[in-house]
């Protein structure tokens, strides 16, 4: 087994338990509960949930999607996000590590494992952000803005460690730069971008702007392309006037995985074209 594959299984084994907690951040953040207690219960017969029906996706499926309580019908979503999530921490793990030059040495091997970290966060918190914005028109500051803190603190200690500081100084710029575009966006038409799109432009401003000034210019882009090709194809099937509003943070969140994901190549393969025409 490669080194590659062993770390794509390991961060994809990591993405299914974060994703078993993610169904419980998806539940419990935008009704104000604490993520933490109670422990996790049925909620119809509130029987506590043990350890061992706790397994991402085989409980589930053990269980034939119900309480082994009261046999109340387990939502099909739990398992879903765990497999989501497990396949988005691989996908992670293989497009952002740089395994063409694996560090050999310490410091900059640490430096690669935050920069790796910071941008599996990122992916833990798109999927539930993406999630709760679909359900509750929501973006909650429980889950926004501690990604400031988690996003400066890991990049900058990567920068530290490898001695790329302009990275770092890219991604606040970027930080800074989505969060003035939406913020005047919200403020020139009001109740077009709400306020939690702007505090989620400036996250996703610092991990795009880390990665290059390519990807965050396609990362922002994309979003605007992705959401307004999704509301044509609702007025095309005259389903708009059904869906009470459109959140726009999970195509915020959509084109910002564009750009880290192929950002890079798309703004070179772009600026190629330019300098042939």
């Amino acid at each position: 087994m490669t080194v590659l594959l062993l770390a794509v299984l390991t961060a994809g084994g990591l993405g299914l338990l974060i994703g078993s907690f993610l169904n419980v951040v998806v539940h419990r953040v935008p009704a104000g509960m604490s993520i933490s207690t109670p422990p996790s219960a049925c909620p119809g017969c509130h029987a506590p949930i043990k350890a061992y029906d706790n397994v991402p996706v085989i409980s589930w499926l053990a269980l034939k999607g119900r309480c082994r309580s009261c046999s109340s019908p387990i939502s099909v979503r739990y398992p879903i996000v765990e497999v989501a999530t497990g396949g988005f921490f691989a996908l992670v793990a293989a497009v952002v590590w740089p395994w063409t030059a694996v560090p050999t040495e310490a410091a900059p091997l640490v430096a690669a494992l935050l920069e790796l970290v910071a941008f599996l966060w990122l992916a833990g918190a798109s999927v539930a952000l993406a999630i709760i914005d679909v359900e509750h028109h929501r973006l909650p500051d429980a889950i926004v803005l501690p990604s400031y803190a988690v996003g400066l603190v890991l990049l900058g200690a990567s920068s530290a460690l490898s001695g790329e500081w302009d990275a770092l100084l890219r991604g606040v710029v970027g930080m800074a730069a989505l969060f003035v575009f939406y913020l005047a966006l919200a403020l020139v038409k009001p109740g077009a971008m709400g306020f939690g799109d702007v505090k989620l432009a400036g996250v996703l401003g610092l991990w795009l702007g880390w990665l290059g000034w390519g990807e965050l210019v396609v990362g922002a882009f994309a979003a605007f392309l992705l959401g307004g090709l999704f509301s044509i194809v609702l007025l095309a099937t005259r389903r708009a006037q059904r869906t009470g509003g459109i959140p726009f943070g999970p195509w915020m969140l959509a084109g910002a995985w564009v750009g880290v994901l192929v950002g890079g190549t798309v703004a070179a393969s772009y600026l190629q074209l330019l300098s042939v025409a």
